[in-house]
Parts: structure tokens; sequence; C-alpha cells
């Protein structure tokens, strides 16, 4: 079972998503403040560079929108040309284009955005322009997969793409169908107002933070939700409604005195999770540090001795498994995303190194952000690496010292 824990507070919106009481995945949204992933604008090209194969589009924000070469070409690979054309033959300066953002700016850099444009929905993925069918790998059984493909063949029209969702495994026709409708309808409105704003103009925006975790992994019958705010809790029970229909959506308003992160110990939770050092459940600990090009992790035995009788390569082995465990959960959890080093205690054993390796990767399946385990490095260290779509979800947790800016140093004169 799944909880989704809703507070607001101000002028911030934050959300915990809990399983079995554990928390899994945490954001925060500035509700005055909605972030520009998944958003559609009519853009302007300010200049475009060959060198890099890439151009920047005026999408009315603080920092141009960054626009590269593969994310102007056609988004089906086998319509691709053979060779890749330069940018300067596909964009001009001057240009107005549709542009969907991909990746949230980012420090001094600006969103980077894409013509490959996709709507998702309850059910399915929507691709205007991509012209294939592709169904979740999730969906394990052949017999689902081939029935949805098949469907998917059927209901899409022209150059139209679909991706059909895992949760659609047991789903009708006529509820994808539906899904499919509503979808073609938004793309229909968003061309509509590309012909009548002028550059830039946001012509359509992702529902918010909360409506998109729930439209994405709320299951009927056994999820639910809660919130300390009616009004919101209103609007959430019409969604599920609208996205299930047929189930009787479980929506709570929260009425205590206490805040509602405390009462289901999301803050205690977070507090621990977001530290530098995490602890283990056997007395081990982790110690996360990121620097400017990555995510570095180390992996310690702490309090940890093992039990008795076992070999240091057992006791090892026991904390870097429990560790590969809480690993793949804090990068969930922190939305942690570019290259990770994680620096496992050291193994004699091949067959060990190995089973480590793989219950990361297992644990990563969970993940609704994709990553990958790439391997273990020469000096010994496991490299991966997770797609990173906007900041670490540190917002109310995390501020640099106005001193000495996160270094955690203090600066002594030597004249002293």
């Amino acid at each position: 079972m799944k909880q989704m824990i809703v507070h607001n507070e101000h002028n911030l919106m934050q959300m915990a998503l809990l399983e079995e009481g554990k928390a899994v995945e945490f954001m925060a949204e500035r509700t005055r403040e909605r972030g520009l992933l998944g958003s559609y604008f009519k853009g302007r090209v300010v200049n475009v560079l060959p060198g890099m194969q890439a151009a920047f589009v005026d999408i009315g924000q603080k920092k141009n929108a960054f626009l590269y070469v593969d994310d102007v070409l056609h988004p089906n690979l086998e319509k691709q040309p053979k060779v890749k054309p330069s940018i300067s033959e596909l964009l001009r300066p001057g240009q107005d284009v549709i542009v969907q953002v991909l990746k949230e700016p980012v420090g001094s850099k600006g969103a980077r955005v894409t013509t490959h444009y996709s709507l998702p929905g309850r059910w399915l993925v929507y691709m205007p322009l991509a012209d294939y069918v592709a169904v979740s790998k999730k969906i394990a059984r052949e017999g689902d997969r081939s029935r949805l493909k098949t469907l998917g063949e059927q209901l899409r029209r022209d150059e139209e793409g679909l991706i059909i969702r895992t949760v659609s495994a047991e789903e009708q026709r006529e509820a994808i169908q539906a899904d499919l409708e509503t979808l073609r309808e938004q793309w229909r409105l968003i061309r509509e107002k590309a012909d009548s704003l002028p550059s830039p103009s946001l012509l359509h925006r992702d529902h918010s933070m909360v409506q998109r975790i729930i439209r994405d992994v709320y299951t009927p019958g056994s999820d639910e939700v809660i919130t300390d705010n009616e009004v919101q809790a209103r609007e959430l029970s019409a969604l599920l409604e609208e996205i299930c229909p047929g189930h009787h959506p479980k929506v709570q308003v929260y009425r205590g005195e206490e805040s509602i992160f405390a009462a289901y110990s999301v803050q205690e939770q977070l507090n621990k999770d977001f530290a530098r050092k995490v602890w283990l459940p056997g007395g081990g600990y982790i110690v996360i540090d990121h620097t400017e090009a990555l995510t570095v992790v180390d992996v310690n035995t702490g309090k940890y001795t093992g039990a008795g009788g076992d070999s240091l390569e057992e006791t090892v082995t026991e904390t870097n498994m429990q560790a590969a465990v809480e690993i793949a959960r804090l990068m969930r959890l922190r939305d942690i995303g570019g290259m990770i080093i994680v620096d496992f205690i050291d193994m004699e054993e091949a067959m060990n190194r190995h089973e480590v390796a793989a219950t990361l990767e297992n644990e990563l399946k969970k993940d609704r952000t994709k990553a990958f385990v790439m391997g273990w490095t020469k000096l010994g260290l496991l490299e991966l690496t997770r797609k990173k779509v906007r900041e670490e979800s540190t917002l109310p947790y995390v501020e640099p010292c106005s001193s000495c800016h996160g270094t955690g140093k203090r600066y002594i004169s030597p004249l002293h």
C-alpha cells in the first residue's frame, strides 16, 4: 500500500510518497513558482551554433532554453537521416518553434527543450508525431504486451505515437481510448494557441506536482491520499474520479493540531534521510557528497560487527547489501541525478560483488526515473547513472551556509 502525504504551508506544497510507511519519494513546489518540466512554449530561436549542434531558444524565462539537434530530428529513429545534418539546416535565428521542456533549468543553465512532443495521461503517453507504438517493459506477461501493442496500432492515427503505460496491463479498450481522446484534444489546443499567440508564450502547463504523482502512481482500491487542505482534497477526489472511474477514491483530510508530516512520521524520516550521513539498519552507515560533476557515496561498517561466527567477508558483504537497498531508496527520495560513484567496502569474492550490484540494480527497478548500473571500475568503485530532470529535492531542508557556501570549512588567517 502507498500513502501520499500532502503538506500545504504558506506558499510551499510538499508531498511525500510512503510505501509500507517508509518515505521513497519527496517533492516540493512553491505554489507561485510551478516547475517548467513538461510545459509547452512557443519560442523564438535566438542563435544557432553549428559547432555545438545546438540552438538557444527564447521561451520567456530568465535563461534561454537549449535545443540540441537530436531533439529537432524526427522522434522515430528509423525515420532519421543516416547522416546527421547540421543544426543550421534545421533552424534559423528568428524562427518560431513549439518546444516542450525536457529538463528544468539547473543553476546557471537554462531549460533543455525538445520538439519530440509528449503528453502523459493515466493509461498512455501520447506523442503526436512519433509514428510508433511501444509498450512499457514493466508489463511482464507477453499476452498483455501483445494485446496492448495491437490495440495501440488500432487506435493511433497517421503519424501519432503511443506508449502504453504499466498501469494499463489489465485495462479495457474503452478507458485507454478515452484517455487518448483527451490527450488529442490537449494537443489540438496547444497548436491552436501557437497559431494565435506571439513568441515567447506559454502554451500548456502540466498538472501540479501532486496531481502528476497521483496520475502516475495511484493504485485504485489500495492507495490513499492524505492532505491537510480541504479544498485540495475535493480537487484530488474529482481528479481520481476522472482517471479511475468506478473506484471510490481514498482521499482524507488531516485535521490534527501538529503538522501532518509530524503526525505521519514524515518529518522525522526526512530529517534523517537528507543528512550527509545516513545510518543503515545493522549499524553501518553511508555518506553522500556532491560535487559539480557527480555524486559520491561512501559505505562504512560503522557499528556493525556481524552475527556471531561471521567472517570479515560476510560482515562486509551484509553491510554492502543493506547499503545497496538504502542507496537506491535515497537516490529516489532525494532525486539524485547524473553520475553516481559508490565506494562499497572492499569484498574479496567476485560472487559477492556481483550480488551487491544485482541487489542495487533490482532495487532501482522500483524507481520511476531511469537509472543504470554501469559496473565496477578497476579501483573497485561501482558506477551508475540516473536521469536528471530537475535539481535535487532538498528545497525545504538544505540551505548552503552563507559564510562557507556549503564547503563546511573555516578560513584561518596565516597571521594568527
